[in-house]
């Protein structure tokens, strides 16, 4: 058997297999006493409900990885990756129109596969826990707007990387780190008025003693933005959630419109502290470096197994292209890119520990931002005892009852 196969069939079993491990004890790890921390928060009955969403949640997931593997191993083996290629090869198109052609069809194939996953994640489970608020128009314009999106964005950038692996050798991965990298600051700056109002709407925030309070902290904290927003979350659901989006003085705060709603003043001002402390802690230009230097990893990796024969064999291939390298590579890239994730998580998590801290030097309101934190994870019925292994391998945030107490550590020492 092909060495290659061999590899991938492992990686992609062995991922499998991990993630019913992470999950099988992620489930097991559910307490059924309520947190003291939590106690007047949330009661016993809508704990419960919490649970039983973490539980479905799972399953689903489970349910979902069973059937992609199912579908994927055969369609590898059985040699349906070459059947698209001798498909698309038939129109004698230039080798980056065929490549195009090639690639956005296996990504509508895998999207059509996904569709029925999202439709029974959205109007089943999310509805079924009083989160979904997307009607089927909202669900049908996004698919659509995505896959706009997706040509727009994706077309010229897979056109550039078919072309200077075709055109500019072993240089090729130098080029295109460069191109990718500038390319990704202009997504920065751009999607705060092109690419996020396809989706949601958003509105200046109304006059009065919330914008006063947030006007004040943010001078005071002599952090520039381009002004306060609030998004229509509630549009897809009831969850809550804020966030900062755009780059330098076009950076704009973003709150959804139901955790104005349901979050005091104080409240809103420490969520808000706490997004302001990941800028003035470098958290995003260090997120970002670490991007960079990834797509760099990734670009060097991918050109050592360009036109790989044995690769191609692999996936019975009869014809070798540069767009088939391109997916092929992905699938022996999945254990560096869990790796990494692993990695950059641990950094992810210490820098949601500092922001927090951020929030008590420069607001003073523990208490608050406690109250905040808590409500957050009650309105979004947050695990709130997740197993160690699945925090380590996928949280990208410290449990909520870490961050708690860590805050109540924080206020106990500035007190002494």
């Amino acid at each position: 058997m092909n060495l290659f196969l061999i590899i991938i069939l492992v990686i992609l079993i062995g991922k499998y297999l991990l993630n019913i491990i992470i999950e099988h004890f992620n489930i097991k790890n559910l307490n059924p006493e309520l947190p003291n921390e939590f106690k007047g928060y949330i009661d016993e009955r809508k704990y419960k409900i919490s649970q039983n969403y973490t539980r479905e949640n799972s399953k689903f997931g489970l349910i979902r990885s069973t059937i992609n593997i199912a579908i994927i191993i055969p369609f590898i083996t059985f040699g349906g990756f070459n059947l698209f290629d001798r498909i698309v090869r038939n129109y004698n198109y230039s080798e980056i129109v065929t490549g195009i052609i090639y690639v956005f069809m296996l990504i509508f194939i895998s999207q059509i596969i996904e569709l029925p996953f999202s439709i029974y994640s959205t109007f089943i489970i999310e509805e079924k826990y009083g989160f979904n608020k997307t009607t089927i128009k909202t669900f049908i314009s996004d698919i659509f707007k995505s896959l706009l999106l997706s040509i727009i964005i994706g077309v010229p950038i897979l056109a550039l990387i078919l072309w200077f692996f075709s055109e500019t050798g072993k240089l090729a991965p130098l080029y295109l780190w460069a191109v990718i990298t500038l390319f990704q600051i202009f997504l920065t700056f751009i999607a705060p008025y092109i690419i996020m109002p396809l989706f949601n709407k958003f509105y200046p925030i109304e006059e009065g003693e919330l914008k006063d309070a947030i006007e004040n902290y943010t001078k005071k904290e002599n952090f520039k933005m381009k002004g306060i927003f609030t998004m229509d979350g509630s549009k897809r659901s009831t969850k809550t959630n804020a966030f900062f989006t755009g780059f330098g003085k076009s950076r704009r705060i973003v709150f959804f419109d139901t955790l104005i709603k349901k979050n005091s003043i104080d409240e809103i001002l420490t969520i808000l502290a706490h997004e302001m402390g990941h800028y003035k802690l470098k958290h995003i230009f260090k997120t970002m470096i670490e991007s960079i230097l990834e797509t760099g990893l990734v670009l060097l990796i991918l050109s050592l197994f360009m036109n790989n024969r044995e690769l191609f064999n692999a996936f019975r291939m009869d014809n070798l292209s540069i767009y088939a390298s391109l997916i092929f590579f992905g699938f022996l890239y999945s254990p560096i890119s869990i790796l990494l994730s692993i990695v950059t998580n641990i950094f992810s998590r210490k820098y949601e520990f500092e922001a927090d801290r951020y929030v008590l030097r420069s607001t003073k309101k523990g208490e608050a931002f406690v109250s905040a934190l808590k409500k957050l994870s009650v309105d979004n019925l947050s695990n709130l005892t997740p197993h160690p292994l699945k925090v380590f391998i996928l949280y990208s945030h410290p449990p909520v009852l870490e961050r708690i107490n860590a805050i109540k550590d924080n206020v106990v020492r500035s007190a002494n």
